[in-house]
């Protein structure tokens, strides 16, 4: 599945190169173009998100109300989900197409030659062999960028072969060769550039995620001194107790975020180590745009709100 949306947007990414001669922009480009098809799906998840959101006091009523009655409880839910037309799938769904997508963009910019290039395996194995028996230094998991790195070296070894012309990729960016792996050039202080763009945009996407939750958890404690502020004769125990309740649940999820806004960074620092900087430029380039679409998305939903 993975390969079949992989081959398709391959058509797109090479469209784009030959328009611009340049891997680097043109995997910007792309990024952006693939950010704009995905954005109604996005705009419809941030839509579903803050919907669900507003039903949580109106679902807790429900779950106090029918507490002994699971049957009727179900039942009563589905009627809420009904009523508020929303599908307690819709979010879940549009996730799930978009990690395929995202998925598919991976083998697309991992193999160039397979899915840009439409290259067979049997020539990819081909010119391998032939590196490995030079004794060049072939990666296992990104064979396609080495092949891509040494076309001067096939070029020379295979003078006839219009294969190899594919190879001849543009991977100069703004100065930094997309076709490094950093792990294997660490003297050379260039390939740390977008790395560290990547780490940083990773670190502020994690943080902006924190802070959205700390929000809606301020909120939820203003709703709980409201309550505290009730006689028992306006709310009872019960009601208190559930408030308080979600209030502790957002303590616990607001923990784990403080460490998960350390721990992405650090593993995002083992990723782009170990990944060619063509790949880095890609990940860098959603993560960018991710947070801007946030930002934006956010934006429209409250104006829609107020």
């Amino acid at each position: 599945m993975f390969s079949f949306f992989a081959n398709i947007f391959g058509y797109l990414l090479e469209l784009l190169y030959n328009l611009v001669n340049n891997y680097g922009v043109a995997i910007i480009l792309f990024t952006i173009l693939i950010k704009l098809i995905l954005l109604p799906l996005s705009i419809k998840q941030q839509r579903t998100m803050k919907k669900t959101n507003e039903m949580q006091e109106k679902m807790k009523v429900i779950q106090f109300k029918y507490k002994n009655d699971p049957e009727k409880l179900n039942q009563e839910i589905m009627n809420l989900y009904k009523t508020e037309k929303i599908s307690p799938f819709g979010g879940c769904f549009t996730a799930i197409i978009q990690l395929i997508l995202l998925l598919s963009i991976f083998y697309l910019v991992r193999s160039p030659l397979t899915y840009m290039e439409k290259m067979s395996t049997d020539d990819i194995n081909k010119y391998v062999s032939q590196l490995q028996e030079d004794g060049r230094e072939v990666s296992s998991v990104y064979p396609e960028i080495d092949l891509i790195r040494e076309y001067n070296w096939l070029k020379e070894k295979n003078p006839d072969d219009q294969n190899v012309e594919k190879m001849n990729l543009q991977m100069n960016f703004l100065g930094l060769d997309l076709s490094k792996v950093p792990q294997q050039n660490m003297s050379d202080y260039t390939v740390y550039i977008i790395p560290a763009l990547y780490i940083l945009s990773s670190f502020i996407s994690i943080r902006m995620t924190t802070a959205m939750q700390q929000k809606q958890m301020n909120k939820n404690n203003k709703k709980t001194k409201l309550i505290d502020g009730k006689t028992g004769e306006e709310l009872t125990e019960e009601v208190k107790e559930e408030v308080k309740e979600e209030e502790n649940e957002m303590d616990a999820v607001m923990q784990t975020n403080k460490m998960m806004s350390w721990m992405m960074p650090i593993m995002s620092i083992s990723i782009a180590f170990v990944a060619p900087l063509g790949l880095a430029l890609y990940w860098l380039m959603n993560n960018i745009l991710m947070i801007i679409e946030r930002l934006v998305l956010n934006k429209v939903v409250k104006t829609e709100e107020e």
